[in-house]
């Protein structure tokens, strides 16, 4: 049998190996050149993404990070929709409990009050005087895969 196929000879040979690579690695580290090289690399990475942050808002492109957020938020706003959207179901259920389909006048007008919220809601966060702008006129939306 040879010493090769030996199991401790390939661990002390892997051992060796790895040995020599950390003293390399250390030297590299410790040595002011190259530490300076990695440095400035770092630098110069992060100082061209400011650049191209820069340059994309000034051009009004989004991001990463905005559409990152948008898509946050647009989840966060859809949860909550599909949360109004049960809850209006419920409420149908109830109402249509009632005797003949009458809904108290109470409630008759705390559904009007809510609409109005609604209505003030979405002008203020829609307004309908605004027309949509051009670049967002072809944007579609696809539904999530439930």
């Amino acid at each position: 049998m040879s010493d090769e196929s030996d199991p401790s000879f390939v661990d002390r040979l892997s051992r060796q190996g790895e040995d020599a690579l950390g003293r390399i690695a250390e030297e590299l580290i410790a040595n002011p050149m190259v530490n300076r090289a990695i440095t400035g690399a770092f630098e110069a990475r992060e100082k061209a993404v400011l650049a191209q942050e820069a340059a994309m808002g000034a051009l009004n492109i989004p991001s990463a990070a905005d559409v990152e957020r948008l898509t946050r938020r647009l989840r966060s706003v859809s949860q909550r929709l599909e949360g109004i959207e049960d809850g209006l179901d419920r409420l149908e259920e109830r109402f249509a409990a009632f005797p003949g389909g009458d809904v108290p006048p109470a409630v008759e007008a705390r559904l009007e009050e809510i609409a109005r919220d609604m209505a003030a809601l979405r002008e203020a966060v829609a307004p309908g005087a605004e027309p949509v702008p051009r670049a967002q006129e072809r944007l579609t939306v696809s539904e999530a895969a439930d």
